[in-house]
């Protein structure tokens, strides 16, 4: 039995055989890797299109009506005898790019909370025609971006919309089945796809735009552009039909037209928008600050935030970028004259919050961000920065360095002055801030959540110990060359010859040069290799001898159940972690313990049941959720900016 196909694509036509052939052949192009079917509707043309039709294709079917339908009835005419899941609304005067209908599916896969979702429609000349539609509360529709310049950010991240034209639309076919397909009391066409998209939001599904689909829409091709003749005449008859029959939803949950489009195009009248800053595009396979950023932003998503990001660098990178712009985050950046200060001010009456992360990025933008009166002005710190410098001075003697660090406890002193709200992923550094300025309202959050897997009972049989680290960043590297010249002897001893794999980018020449038959520096792996290594190795090895605030490589191994062992560094913020796995600063101690875990089966799927245990109830992403929640909370009264500038020497006068 053949299974049936995940998309049925339904085109219906009238005449103007030239375009639906170019549509099939760009679908024929272009359809991506999901199965489908293609219900070609012909709407009883007299010049029949099976006779005009040279191009065929083993997954499509001609269905030729017996009398003139119009556009409405013959596609729930077609609806009815689909197969798929989904069900692709596409006209005839289109052409998909490649990824399009792959880009529709991969979102409704992602979002069981969407009904339905529409595609970037661009003119024949690559000009923007539309990114989603809104709708105005007097029923006045407008095509987003109309005339734009598609690569824009505001045109690429996946947001709720008030609807996407059935131009290029796809619905969970069990959904239209439930609602009738399109509404009869709009036929034969327009606003048909407008009202169907609001009957998807009144049955609890969300409506989304996703910018990776891509479709040439050569507008009017069918129907023309004239509203006063053929089909068109019916647009605006139909748009009376539809403000009456949504005239309280267009009343309490519409803005009047042309206001506050940012939030109007996001369909967030009642919704937060947040701004957060920070030095670059999160790189989570590159390095733990911006995993935990990237954390922070899931959270923030998952609390109704409507999250925009600006990273400091002028340069957008889209490999990092398409992550967040998946999960509706826009990623903003430099175009033109547009700087942060310009967009500040054509957008702070929208912000309910900024988020400034690191104490360099939030320290330049911090005068620019008090002017803009935000609500609440926040920060997160990652660690103690200050801390961790001094940390290493101390350790390596180095009196320029513990000279940077007390310029950089200014730094950090100011920013938790001035902020309504400064987080950080420990306890301890929260404790240890509001011992410092007792007057700042600190709150430890929790930084990371775990990728939580399956509980392992047998170790592997190769003797692989595994470092993960981003090497730019000096700790890790210190931790690299500890391992090699002073464990890793002792190890050997113990249990003999072990392979060591220092994973992670960045590597600088000190750490190329541990390299050897026994040493192997991989450089930057994707997520996918990581996650293949942390199965595939015996334990793991976190021996950091100087740092600030909870890791996110130790939050990663606990969840991946990889058996480990540490450093009192490596373990810091983590209440407990001593109790779950071995917690050493001595090479000799280190060495037994590792050695313990590769000769002795039991004890190492112990150690990983108990990490994993440990990791689902400190933890997920519940639990992170929660803590950010309760952080902001504690925002109660924001400080007024007068206050605060008067209250500081170094603010610019």
């Amino acid at each position: 039995m053949t299974p049936a196909p995940r998309v049925t694509i339904v085109v219906p036509t009238f005449g103007h055989p030239e375009l639906t052939e170019r549509c099939l052949r760009s679908i024929a192009a272009h359809g991506g890797n999901t199965s489908r079917e293609i219900l070609v509707v012909d709407d009883a043309f007299p010049s029949p299109l099976s006779e005009n039709l040279s191009f065929r294709s083993r997954d499509m079917r001609i269905l030729r009506n017996s009398e003139n339908l119009g556009f409405l009835r013959s596609c729930n005419s077609a609806m009815a005898q689909s197969k798929g899941e989904f069900i692709y609304f596409l006209n005839n005067d289109t052409a998909v790019q490649a990824g399009a209908i792959d880009a529709l599916v991969d979102c409704l896969d992602r979002n069981p909370d969407a009904g339905a979702a529409g595609s970037k429609l661009l003119f024949e000349n690559g000009q923007l025609q539309e990114a989603g539609c809104i709708v105005w509360a007097d029923g006045q529709a407008w095509n987003y971006g109309r005339g734009g310049d598609p690569a824009r950010p505001e045109f690429n991240y996946v947001r709720e919309v008030d609807y996407c034209s059935a131009a290029s639309l796809m619905v969970r076919s069990n959904l239209l089945r439930q609602m009738g397909g399109f509404d009869e009391f709009f036929a034969p066409a327009y606003y048909e796809d407008t009202d169907l998209c609001f009957r998807v939001r009144e049955r609890g599904k969300r409506v989304l735009y996703v910018p990776k689909s891509v479709v040439v829409h050569y507008e009017g091709g069918s129907h023309g552009t004239d509203p006063t003749t053929g089909g068109k005449a019916y647009q605006t008859a139909n748009r009376q039909k539809f403000v009456q029959r949504w005239r309280l939803e267009l009343k309490h949950h519409h803005f009047p037209q042309g206001a506050n489009i940012v939030a109007a195009r996001d369909k967030s009248l009642r919704r937060k928008m947040v701004l957060v800053l920070d030095a670059d595009t999160p790189q989570p396979d590159r390095d733990g600050g911006s995993r935990s950023l990237v954390s922070v932003l899931h959270c923030l998503v998952d609390l109704g935030w409507k999250v925009k990001y600006w990273p400091n660098a002028p340069q957008r990178a889209p490999r990092h970028a398409e992550p967040l712009e998946a999960l509706g985050i826009e990623v903003l950046d430099e175009r033109g004259d547009r700087s942060l200060s310009q967009w500040l001010t054509q957008n702070a009456s929208s912000l309910g919050m900024v988020l400034a992360c690191r104490p360099d990025i939030a320290s330049v933008n911090i005068d620019a961000l008090i002017k803009s009166s935000v609500p609440i002005l926040a920060y997160y710190g990652h660690d103690l920065h200050f801390a961790r410098m001094r940390n290493y001075a101390e350790l390596i003697h180095a009196t320029w360095l513990y000279d940077q660090s007390v310029e950089m406890e200014a730094v950090e002193r100011r920013l938790w002055r001035l902020v309504d709200l400064a987080m950080y992923p420990s306890q301890e550094e929260a404790d240890l801030i509001s011992q410092m300025a007792p007057k700042a309202n600190v709150r430890a959050i929790q930084g990371f959540y775990a990728e939580i897997q399956a509980a392992r009972e047998v170790p592997p049989a190769a003797k692989t110990l595994l470092f993960v680290g981003g090497f730019a960043h000096s700790p890790n590297q210190d931790a690299a060359q500890f391992l090699v010249r002073e464990i890793l002897p002792r190890l050997n001893s113990m249990v003999g010859s072990i392979q060591v794999i220092l994973a992670g980018s960045n590597p600088t020449q000190e750490v190329v040069a541990l390299a050897s038959a026994a040493v192997h520096v991989t450089g930057q792996v994707s997520e996918q290799r990581l996650r293949e290594l942390y199965r595939s190795c015996c334990c793991g090895v976190i021996p950091l001898r100087f740092g600030a605030g909870v890791k996110g490589k130790v939050v990663e191994a606990l969840g991946h159940g990889l058996p480990f062992v540490t450093t009192t560094i490596g373990a810091q913020g983590i209440h407990g972690l001593q109790h779950i796995v071995p917690v050493f600063d001595d090479p000799d101690e280190l060495a037994r313990s590792l050695a313990k875990l590769f000769t002795d089966s039991p004890a190492w799927a112990r150690q990983s049941a108990r990490q994993i245990a440990f990791a689902e109830q400190r933890f997920s992403r519940a639990a992170m959720r929660a803590s950010i929640a309760d952080a902001l909370s504690s925002v109660i009264s924001p400080v007024r900016r007068h206050e605060r500038t008067s209250l500081d020497p170094l603010a610019p006068q």
